[in-house]
């Protein structure tokens, strides 16, 4: 990369720290002037406003989870497999994200009641990921890994809320045992809509 792109994405690394620990409201074009040794001139250069700014960090932290989450799931056998790998990458993400925290998380509770690009580009990423477990559920149901009755967006559903209070619990109130708790959850949620055993 040149060395303008070099900057870029450099300022964009210190941003995604910063929002993953303030939230996307908190970022400015001063604190990251300031953490970069810059001139706000300088790191404006690099961005057309703060509202531009902030929707690069919310791709970055996109494409991280693709990265680390979606691609690799997708490796796995379709249906339950995939379903399973999905949850359980989800599940070692958030470990991560325990000492800085989610973006999609916190986001959700800047920006709930809150109109406009950086609300419909949270939205877009949220709805793009729970289509994708959507996609996994329906094909475990299809390939008979699950019965034929379960709903797959009920299944998205209850994911969606195992992560939540995994993230809640480990990350704000700091239970030990959030992770094993969450991961049983999930078996018993699979076990649940399995097929019954001949």
């Amino acid at each position: 990369m040149r060395k303008g792109e070099l900057t870029r994405a450099a300022i964009l690394d210190v941003a995604l720290d910063a929002a993953s620990r303030d939230g996307i409201e908190g970022l400015t074009i001063g604190l990251l002037a300031d953490k970069m040794n810059m001139s706000k001139s300088g790191v404006f250069a690099h961005f057309g406003s703060r509202e531009d700014l902030q929707i690069e960090v919310l791709k970055l932290y996109h494409h991280h989870f693709e990265q680390e989450v979606f691609y690799p799931s997708m490796k796995e056998e379709r249906g339950l497999p995939r379903l399973q790998a999905m949850f359980a990458l989800w599940v070692k993400r958030v470990t991560v994200e325990i000492a800085s925290g989610c973006i999609y998380i916190s986001g959700a509770a800047e920006y709930d009641d809150r109109q406009g690009p950086i609300r419909e580009e949270l939205v877009g990423m949220v709805h793009a990921w729970q289509g994708a477990l959507q996609r996994a559920a329906s094909q475990a149901i299809a390939l008979g890994h699950l019965n034929a009755d379960v709903d797959p967006d009920q299944i998205v559903y209850e994911m969606y809320g195992l992560i939540l209070a995994l993230h809640h619990d480990a990350r704000f109130l700091r239970k030990p045992g959030s992770v094993n708790r969450a991961e049983i959850g999930f078996e018993r949620m699979i076990d649940c809509y399995a097929p019954a055993k001949s």
